[in-house]
């Protein structure tokens, strides 16, 4: 009913930054400071404030043209922000730039959320598992899934895996594996085996108590979480199976919120 009221209280970062490449850094936030609605007194700090958070404060006086993808995705960020909104949307935020970019814009999405609403809309799934606080999964328009990333893999886990990477593999490796109570199957790819174990057990001491007794050379033993990636393909295939509805279909109806 007030399409205006509610738009300034939402900053909006699309994955093409909507940036005036003719513009420096300082004409353009001016500028989108002033359709933003901004008071003209309140610009100029507005404006100082928003090129410190984003550090861009070196570059203020250069054409958007001439900076690195990097910081133009720092202005990119910074428009969104320069009226301060309670609610940030990104849309695949760091598409397109390289790893030591990547980890700079996470940090600043880290550092942002807290004072605000950040909802992160991506494919690229370890972008939310680094940034997001909680997850909502989407198929085919309709939300499947929404709770912390802990929380998914917790419901949909049906079993526990241990990696177990040996010195040495001799034959009787995954038959002694098997033997062990509690433990469903071994997978072996190379001197690693994949040990799938009931849902609830803890056999890491097990598992490292017979490679030792039997001079296998215990090189590593852990526990291997279910990813993201796990629990979206494990949702969307269930989704799409008629017979098998998705054990967390119709749950949460909330947004995702990127936070440290």
């Amino acid at each position: 009913d007030q399409p205006k009221e509610v738009k300034r209280l939402i900053g909006y970062l699309p994955e093409v930054p909507p940036l005036y490449t003719e513009m420096t850094v300082t004409e353009y936030l001016t500028f989108v400071g002033r359709i933003k609605g901004i008071e003209p007194e309140r610009l100029p700090v507005a404006l100082d404030q928003v090129l410190e958070r984003m550090s861009l404060g070196e570059v203020r006086s250069r054409l958007i043209a001439n900076l690195s993808r990097g910081f133009r995705q720092r202005v990119g960020l910074a428009q969104a922000l320069i009226h301060d909104p309670p609610i940030l949307i990104l849309d695949e935020p760091t598409v397109g730039l390289d790893p030591k970019q990547i980890i700079e814009i996470r940090q600043l999405i880290r550092d942002l959320a807290g004072a605000r609403t950040i909802i992160l809309s991506t494919h690229i799934l370890p972008e939310a598992t680094a940034v997001a606080k909680r997850v909502v999964i989407i198929n085919d328009g309709r939300i499947v899934a929404e709770d912390t990333q802990d929380q998914l893999s917790a419901r949909l886990r049906r079993s526990e895996k241990v990696s177990l990477t040996l010195k040495r593999s001799m034959p009787d490796v995954q038959d002694r594996l098997l033997a062990l109570p509690g433990v469903l199957s071994v997978h072996q790819v190379g001197l690693t085996f994949l040990v799938e174990t009931e849902l609830g057990r803890d056999l890491r001491e097990d598992l490292g108590r017979v490679a030792v007794q039997n001079d296998w050379g215990l090189l590593e033993l852990k526990l291997v979480a279910m990813t993201l990636e796990d629990v979206f393909l494990r949702l969307t295939t269930e989704e799409d199976t008629p017979t098998h509805p998705s054990p967390l279909e119709g749950e949460g109806q909330g947004g995702g919120e990127a936070s440290p």
